[in-house]
């Protein structure tokens, strides 16, 4: 079952999510046309229940689909709304058509404007889950004015509504599912940092076995070996950690595996992005080289959905309040 899903996924992707068109949506290009694929695909509901339309996965078994979609810097938030949904669901809410961003910090309100800072592909989104004073709510996003957030080909944004859209959607407080949205995002960024890691990874292997110095190829030098050695180690952690974010019988991800899995790709996110571009030299910033493209969303992910370093205060806040147990039980029964 993993491989029919995860093969037919690799194809969507690969002929869809084409350097070309990312390229075109970075640079502020149409992405209906590539949105709609996904849609047509039917992966986008693949944790919803079989009886709602969807294909009943578990979020671990849905693991290797949302890596993929890290690996290919697929520039919607495929990921987010195939969770988004489950979410939805749980909560009795039937998720709109559209792509579904998770705004789980940097989200005011005053009196009735809304401010969400630097969403997550809040420039290619149709709606934001957001949480403003404790009222969960789906916003539309074109009813909000957008402002790009970070630098070149970034997909992040601030949207502001200048009053609450007539459209928004409301969500009562007791029908919340348990993880909240700022678990949720990070559940969702940790593969996505684990997939272009993994890719950085390839790309940086293949330059150094071809790219020849002093009549041999550089791949065979100490000094690169023990970089790529780093970056292989940060990279397989990173997976694993994502993985161990998305671990569990039933869609939803646990808060504190989410907080690991975050924590420990944002970690690996910055050393693997140097060292890809130490070994590649200059060709690795240029536009037409895929290496910047991948490099460019470990830094924007690490940054999304909180960093390395708020994930640790979390999770050693947690440990914290259980006076009771000592560092490795905690280990031991929350984490396995």
């Amino acid at each position: 079952m993993e491989n029919l899903f995860t093969d037919s996924v690799e194809r969507l992707f690969a002929e869809m999510a084409t350097p070309a068109v990312i390229r075109e949506i970075e640079g502020g290009g149409r992405a209906d046309v590539l949105w709609q694929s996904l849609e047509d695909s039917g992966f986008l509901d693949a944790l919803l229940p079989e009886d709602s339309g969807g294909a009943g996965l578990a979020l671990s078994d849905a693991f290797p689909l949302l890596l993929l979609a890290g690996r290919y810097a697929v520039p919607l938030p495929f990921v987010q709304t195939m969770l988004a949904r489950a979410w939805l669901h749980a909560a009795g809410v039937k998720a709109p058509q559209g792509a579904i961003a998770i705004a789980g910090f940097g989200v005011r309100r005053q009196a009735d404007a809304l401010e969400a800072d630097a969403v997550p592909f809040g420039r290619v989104a149709d709606w934001v889950l957001a949480q403003p004073d404790g009222q969960c709510t789906l916003l539309p996003a074109s009813e909000a004015g957008r402002e790009p957030a970070s630098g070149h080909g970034s997909l992040s944004a601030t949207l502001r509504w200048a009053t609450l859209p007539d459209q928004r959607i409301e969500l009562a407080a007791d029908a919340l599912p348990r993880i909240g949205l700022a678990g949720l995002a990070a559940a969702s960024y940790a593969p996505l940092l684990a997939g272009a890691a993994g890719r950085v990874l390839d790309l940086t292997l293949e330059y150094a076995n071809q790219r020849t110095q002093f009549g041999k190829n550089i791949g065979r030098f100490q000094a690169i070996q023990g970089q790529i050695s780093v970056m292989a180690e940060r990279t397989w952690a990173a997976r694993m950690a994502a993985q161990l974010a998305c671990w569990g019988s039933g869609w939803e991800p646990a808060y504190l595996r989410a907080a690991v899995g975050k924590c420990r790709c944002s970690e690996a996110a910055a050393p693997v992005a140097d060292i890809a571009h130490a070994v590649h030299g200059a060709i690795g910033i240029t536009e037409e080289y895929d290496l910047q493209r991948y490099t460019r969303r470990l830094r924007e992910w690490r940054l999304a959905a909180g960093t390395e370093t708020y994930w640790a205060g979390q999770i050693g806040a947690c440990l914290l309040r259980q006076t009771n147990q000592s560092a490795l039980s905690f280990i031991c029964e929350e984490l396995a």
